[in-house]
């Protein structure tokens, strides 16, 4: 959808802004003199690498920037009102009426003392004067739309009960249940497999042409943009490199820079990867199964099968992807083989030894050699401590001493791209997408034989991403470790896997090499993750351009 500025108002309209850094910040401004307008029923994206001050634009929209971060130039424009200059209690009114926000970490958004249910009653509460029986109603409904299983069961959860990407659904059914006429999302379907993703990027497009929504998009996922945008920004350490339409950004591209992003995202065409040396498996799993129980409020149990019957295994030098949509077991089959949750039934051999029994000594030898990449990497760094000290722990509790594995944290802060004098700062100090890098730098800082990535390239922009990638794939040649690779992102599956295994429900329902399960796929589920791959057939013409 086009519009003409002349012929009809923006709903937001961001004029010059430049917002100011605290004195110790590594330079002077997040962005500088960025203008750009969203109309009703438009969507635009801002699209650049992490740190190039995308979200620090949503916060400033929202008026959520922390004191040390200041607007000292240009205007913010919301529906004729200056959103700057708005007093606090017009501004309360205004959120969630007027303009909502989707976080891009809903476990740090959402309240964990309060339900689900409770914390989307309270908006209603406060901005409307629905009846209680109306307000849960709605929220019911809400919570349907945006495909949450079992609604009245989500109204009475609280955050911690629910998986990652039913936390940020959620967190979209908060933002959408007032209808504002300006919805920003910060990387929104980051955490969500990709039919819910569809289902989800369907979702906004009707709320836009049922109520003329417009709509703030931040994101990585050259995917998404190809799928939602109609107009898109480039940035770059908080400039804007160039801004156009969907087709002339992603056709054809005027800056180098942008360019270079668009020949990093991986496509879904085979690729060409070199055989696996057979050799015995660093980890087998045969028959492994989770099944959790919870008693009834009125008597009895409810059994859970959150995996049933799984077997692979992981040679040297081999990446497995496990595919599958959220809640499929993924992340579970991936904890029991770490023993970080004790499997109810099967067996998972570590260099044909079996592991699932083990204590002590043996257990945390096992663990010396099988390192984890987490989703959340908000919740998996130690808030108290410097991304150094996380970062050699693992080394220092094995034997190593705190010179040599510091040394070695620099070696891998600079191989993800992080600056080594950054280790002395704290968790909180670094962007979403640079919490992961830490992460990712942290697992690997114990010489693993064995990796397992949950989720572990999805919270970062897609020329990081493909560094990362092409990192792993460069430890593997060298030490020859495996690497269990959980994601949503089919295309990063594509790229990185030598085979797929891909989950519906619990169970393995398909898998082979990656090139064969992506061009011939046997199940009708598979079939369907493929078709929803966001801007699949759209072609990205960077390198060549």
């Amino acid at each position: 959808m086009t519009h003409s500025s002349s012929a009809i108002q923006p709903v937001l309209t961001v004029h010059d802004l430049t917002v100011q850094l605290p004195p110790n910040a590594d330079r002077s401004n997040a962005v500088e003199h960025i203008s750009f307008k969203v109309f009703a029923g438009q969507t635009t994206c801002l699209l650049g690498e992490s740190g190039s001050g995308k979200s620090v634009i949503a916060q400033t929209v929202m008026r959520l920037l922390p004191p040390a971060v200041t607007p000292v130039q240009g205007s913010v424009n919301l529906l004729g009102e200056d959103v700057l200059a708005m007093p606090q209690e017009r501004l309360r009114r205004v959120r969630g009426e007027r303009m909502a926000m989707i976080f891009q970490e809903p476990m740090t958004a959402l309240n964990p003392v309060m339900t689900c249910g409770q914390q989307l009653d309270e908006m209603l509460a406060v901005h409307t004067s629905m009846p209680p029986a109306e307000r849960r109603a709605r929220i019911l409904e809400v919570f349907d739309r945006t495909r949450l299983p079992e609604p009245p069961r989500i109204y009475g959860a609280y955050p911690h009960q629910l998986s990652g990407g039913q936390r940020q659904r959620v967190m979209i059914a908060m933002a959408l249940i007032l209808k504002p006429a300006l919805l920003i999302c910060d990387e929104p379907t980051t955490a969500l497999d990709v039919t819910t993703q569809a289902e989800i990027l369907k979702l906004i497009k009707e709320l836009q042409r049922e109520n003329g929504t417009a709509v703030l998009f931040i994101t990585h996922d050259f995917g998404v943009v190809a799928e939602i945008a109609d107009h898109v920004v480039v940035m770059r350490l908080g400039e804007m490199v160039e801004q156009g339409s969907k087709l002339n950004v992603l056709q054809s591209p005027r800056e180098p820079y942008t360019r270079m992003l668009l020949s990093a995202v991986p496509g879904l065409e085979p690729v060409q990867r070199a055989p696996v040396a057979e050799a015995a498996p660093l980890i087998e799993a045969r028959g492994l199964a989770k099944t959790y129980s919870s008693r009834r409020l009125f008597g009895g149990r409810k059994d859970v099968h959150a995996a049933r019957d799984v077997s692979l295994q992981v040679r040297p030098g081999e990446t497995v992807g496990i595919v599958g949509e959220s809640g499929s077991g993924k992340s579970t089959v991936a904890r029991c083989i770490a023993r970080l949750i004790d499997p109810t039934g099967g067996t998972v051999l570590s260099n044909g030894e079996p592991i699932e029994q083990a204590r002590g000594r043996r257990l945390k030898a096992f663990r010396e050699q099988v390192q984890v990449v987490f989703q959340d990497p908000y919740r998996s760094l130690n808030p108290r401590q410097s991304v150094g000290e996380s970062i050699i722990e693992g080394a220092v509790n094995a034997g190593q001493q705190h010179d040599q594995a510091w040394a070695r944290a620099e070696e891998l802060m600079t191989l993800v791209r992080l600056r080594p004098d950054a280790l002395h700062r704290y968790p909180h100090e670094f962007s979403g997408g640079q919490r992961q890098r830490i992460c990712i730098a942290r697992a690997l800082a114990c010489n693993p034989q064995l990796l397992i990535a949950d989720e572990a390239v999805s919270a970062l922009d897609v020329s990081v991403q493909a560094q990362i990638l092409e990192l792993l794939d460069d430890i593997q040649k060298r030490l020859r470790i495996g690497l269990l690779f959980i994601t949503h992102d089919l295309r990063v599956a594509n790229q990185i896997c030598d085979r797929i295994i891909v989950m519906h429900q619990g169970a393995i329902v398909e898998e082979g090499p990656a090139h064969q399960v992506f061009t011939q796929p046997a199940h009708a589920y598979t079939r369907s993750l493929l078709d929803s791959v966001p801007g699949r057939g759209f072609a990205f013409h960077g390198a060549a351009a």
